[in-house]
């Protein structure tokens, strides 16, 4: 067949196993995070009261953890295959890291630098604190890592067996958006700013089933977010410069962060239409050469 081919729809029930996941997911992680909370020293009385950036590592660790052991079982013994086909495999993707951790940089500074040009931030003063900094690098990647998993690594890809790539994509990023409903400062606008955010980080992965880039742009979308100073999806997190926000609106995001600006919405349609341009336009190429 040379290295041209077809794929057929398969008759298996993707979605199925991501409806049994939701029962398991949620006892194994519950499970992990009352681990997590009692050696954080955290009383489960007082979990919605101000936490300690090591405190808030150690329940991430525990919640990622959780979820890589759910996923573990479900890829070993639901979908018989091994867990590093969730997008683990490493090989030339160093590249595609680097890109990601770019991207989201690249966007948070422009974003940041647009606001402050038109006057919507104010830089009140600087509080550059290793440590933290570091603990905040530790949290983000925890943070990556743990959501692409599941919401790629897992129910995309499952998704993607019963149904067209871009109908499960587009499930997969209203999951996404569903996820984060508790979020502090939620409303319409920042829900459909992380229902674009699943597009934005998922579609690669429609294409490559890695998790190396979205990994990376999520990380990176995240962590200078939070040092340049905003708040992250409504949480309030280190931040290496502290802003002043004179008037609260869809410009600069207000009490949200960021993904409550219309340049955070600006950013990710122009970021996701050259992810979908450059793998339509590598996927033509292929094909070309494939009937030569």
């Amino acid at each position: 067949m040379g290295c041209c081919f077809f794929t057929m729809k398969k008759t298996n029930k993707g979605w199925l196993r991501v409806l049994g996941l939701i029962i398991p997911y949620f006892i194994i992680v519950g499970i992990f995070q009352i681990i997590g909370f009692v050696i954080a020293g955290i009383s489960i009385s007082k979990i919605k009261e101000p936490r300690t950036t090591l405190q808030e590592i150690i329940i991430i660790l525990f919640t990622t953890l959780g979820t890589f052991l759910t996923l573990w079982i479900f890829t070993k013994y639901i979908d018989k295959k091994k867990f590093i086909n969730l997008g683990f495999h490493t090989k030339n993707k160093v590249k595609e890291f680097g890109l990601g951790i770019l991207i989201g940089f690249f966007i948070m500074v422009l974003g940041f630098g647009f606001l402050y040009f038109l006057n919507e931030i104010e830089i009140v003063k600087f509080n550059f604190n290793v440590k933290e900094t570091f603990l905040s690098i530790a949290i983000f990647t925890l943070i990556a890592v743990n959501e692409e998993v599941l919401c790629r690594g897992y129910i995309l890809k499952n998704f993607m067996v019963s149904f067209n790539k871009y109908i499960a994509l587009t499930i997969s990023a209203l999951l996404f958006a569903i996820m984060h409903l508790a979020n502090p400062n939620m409303d319409y606008f920042t829900f459909f700013d992380l229902f674009l955010g699943g597009y934005f980080l998922g579609l690669s992965y429609i294409y490559t089933k890695n998790l190396w880039f979205p990994i990376a742009l999520h990380l990176s979308w995240n962590l200078f977010q939070s040092l340049l100073g905003f708040n992250v999806s409504g949480k309030d997190m280190y931040s290496v410069i502290e802003l002043k926000i004179n008037d609260v609106n869809r410009i600069n995001g207000g009490n949200f962060g960021f993904e409550g600006s219309i340049f955070s919405i600006l950013f990710q349609i122009i970021v996701v239409y050259f992810i979908w341009r450059y793998y339509n336009k590598k996927n033509q190429k292929n094909t070309q050469t494939c009937t030569k």
